[in-house]
């Protein structure tokens, strides 16, 4: 099973097309079996945005793509827009082995993330219906905090119930986008995979552009991190070797 995470996509002022017109090149060539998209698919949430970033989506050759919305696709009361032109589902079975949840964390006109009483029951009941198969768990926001980004005042602002329904449940793999920082924590049971901006100008530090590739074989996870254009490395690399990517 190989799955493709985008994230931040950002269609509008911050946009960088070349890029992710590259970007469809190499995912069609990976021939991911699906492909997911943590948020900010557009700036400013206008209609016109999404427009556009539906033609370029659409030029994926992926039989299923999982798109959750990112605090940008909120705002102008975007979300509207969202649901029309990028519906989903909650619960994504996407073979006998591997099925994938998604968690809306965006508000309206709000930056910070939120999950809810309501939203945290259902993840941990509907978790534990698949607990014998491997189980991704897709949001917006970070979990987490990451280096090298600052304040934690745009985290989910109930993460610490978030993470404990999420450990209490037993999922496999948590993936995030929102802080253009490629990150991974790993907590043996569990991996929480950050990913950076697949195709926005507003790229953190040293690094560029990327997205996450995904392999799922004999239940065991592998995460790599994808510069767009450029090479191939395993997530779990950038936080093993912290001090030397950041020299690059």
């Amino acid at each position: 099973m190989k799955i493709v995470q985008l994230s931040d996509v950002h269609f509008g002022t911050q946009f960088r097309d070349d890029i992710f017109n590259q970007v469809i090149d190499e995912v069609n060539e990976l021939s991911p079996d699906a492909v997911i998209i943590t948020g900010d698919l557009t700036n400013e949430g206008l209609k016109e945005e999404y427009e556009g970033c539906k033609e370029l989506i659409s030029k994926i050759n992926v039989k299923k793509v999982i798109a959750v919305s990112g605090n940008h696709d909120y705002r102008n009361t975007g979300y509207l827009h969202f649901k029309k032109y990028f519906p989903f589902q909650t619960i994504n079975e996407l073979d006998d082995d591997v099925v994938v949840v998604t968690l809306g964390t965006a508000r309206p006109d709000r930056d910070e993330g939120e999950v809810g009483y309501r939203q945290t029951l259902w993840l941990e009941r509907t978790m534990k219906k698949f607990e014998n198969k491997v189980t991704i768990l897709a949001m917006h926001h970070h979990l987490i905090g990451i280096p090298d980004t600052g304040s934690d005042r745009l985290t989910i602002i109930d993460a610490g119930d978030v993470l404990r329904a999420t450990l209490d449940a037993k999922v496999n793999l948590v993936l995030c986008g929102h802080k253009h920082r490629p990150w991974m924590w790993d907590f043996s049971n569990l991996l929480i995979a950050n990913a950076g901006t697949t195709s926005s100008k507003r790229v953190r530090g040293f690094f560029e552009n990327s997205y996450n590739i995904i392999t799922v074989e004999n239940k065991k996870i592998q995460v790599d991190l994808k510069v767009v254009g450029g090479k191939r490395t395993p997530l779990q690399d950038i936080t093993n070797n912290y001090a030397r990517f950041e020299d690059e």
